[in-house]
């Protein structure tokens, strides 16, 4: 559902892609590329074409370069596909999140934040406040602290795999549910293309 022809769009022509062009542009050996190369580099490079996705999901831009069925002039199994379809790319908009890399999200690097303002916040009381003689309270309070955020990272990286798989598994199905769609002359693929984003500045 991820439109190639887009993607090498954006990397040629916005400048929030200048990275992963610059990746290209060192993997061809040259500047100054066309469509086509770009084009041809992300069919053929898994990795750049990663990281094309992974940074649209931190910007919270989405990989789905699909627009929703307009079921008003459709009937029957057309429409009753069409609706799956709408039901599924709404899914699929809402979940892509998860589809980072836990590792890299924002959530750990929140979890660490406040890991470390609640450290900072220790040592500003036993030091500063003259709080020695609860200095064993406090830290334990920061321990306590170290465990619940271990605690919440392992649920979240649970719901991370969690929502990938589900991804996955609704990406193929839905793609399987679209070329149907399309065998049956209810929809054009094509058709249903977002040729750009309004995000992009």
């Amino acid at each position: 559902m991820l439109s190639i022809k887009r993607a090498a769009k954006e990397i040629k022509d916005v400048g929030f892609y200048n990275n992963i062009l610059d990746d290209i542009e060192r993997l061809l050996g040259k500047r100054k590329l066309s469509l086509e190369e770009i084009e041809d580099v992300l069919k053929n490079n898994s990795e750049i074409l990663n990281s094309y996705k992974q940074l649209n999901v931190e910007y919270n831009l989405s990989n789905i370069h699909l627009r929703n069925i307009d079921t008003n002039n459709l009937k029957d199994e057309c429409k009753e596909l069409a609706i799956k379809i709408n039901k599924n790319l709404d899914r699929l908009r809402e979940i892509e999140k998860y589809t980072l890399d836990f590792e890299q999200s924002s959530t750990l690097v929140i979890i660490f934040s406040v890991e470390f303002f609640v450290l900072f916040s220790v040592q500003y009381f036993i030091v500063l406040l003259d709080l020695k003689e609860w200095q064993w309270w406090i830290y334990s309070f920061f321990a306590l602290s170290i465990v619940i955020a271990w605690i919440y990272a392992k649920k979240e990286k649970a719901k991370f795999e969690k929502y990938n798989k589900e991804f996955e598994e609704l990406y193929d199905k839905t793609l399987d549910l679209i070329n149907s769609a399309e065998t049956k002359g209810c929809i054009k693929k094509d058709d249903l293309v977002i040729e750009s984003s309004d995000e992009h500045v």
